[in-house]
């Protein structure tokens, strides 16, 4: 009762639950362990979070090192977004590359995003609940961010003039990423 479907990145897949509907509304199940893992997704959630946004919000390109690194399972519940996970694992054939789908209560889709991924999205709704299971804990001192608008990435966000926050306006580019010191001590310690 569930369709995944491959990207063009490795690890990056579009989950698409059964969904029930009738003139009462939806119901589906959001996550059921068997079923995930029948698929190949048996990442160990740990935690659920839950973010709120308004329309034309952007937030993003952000990741958790190898330090403390995390995959996630994302879905829109109200609303609709365009959800985005770039590739940032050095070496890999496809690094620098994005995978980008509109998630919505509608679509009920929802995108996994592995370990090695930076991952962001914009509301394309008046407002948008996005929730998402993560394999790992919050760690302030692993997280970090890629610019949004790197045009390295050309990454077509939907939206011409998105309300970003003061820390991803700062966020460096993928060049600087690669040039960061704390980005070759991440890459030592998970050696």
């Amino acid at each position: 009762m569930l369709q995944v479907h491959t990207t063009a990145l490795p690890g990056v897949v579009i989950i698409e639950p059964k969904c029930f509907r009738d003139a009462r509304g939806v119901f589906f199940e959001s996550y059921q362990q068997a079923r995930y893992h029948a698929h190949g997704i048996e990442d160990n959630w740990v935690q659920d979070n839950h973010s709120r946004s308004g329309a034309n919000v952007l937030r993003g390109l952000h990741y958790q090192d190898l330090r403390a690194p995390m995959s996630k399972l994302v879905r829109c519940a109200n609303g609709r977004i365009y959800d985005v996970a770039v590739d940032i694992r050095v070496g890999a054939p496809t690094f620098g590359q994005h995978v980008g789908v509109e998630l919505s209560d509608e679509n009920q889709r929802q995108l996994l995003v592995p370990i090695g991924f930076a991952h962001g999205f914009v509301v394309l709704s008046a407002s948008a609940d996005v929730l998402y299971k993560c394999s790992g804990y919050y760690d302030a001192s692993a997280e970090g961010a890629i610019a949004w608008d790197d045009p390295q990435l050309a990454i077509a966000w939907p939206v011409t003039d998105p309300l970003v926050s003061a820390r991803d306006v700062l966020a460096p580019s993928l060049a600087e990423y690669l040039a960061a010191p704390a980005f070759h001590a991440a890459r030592e310690h998970a050696r």
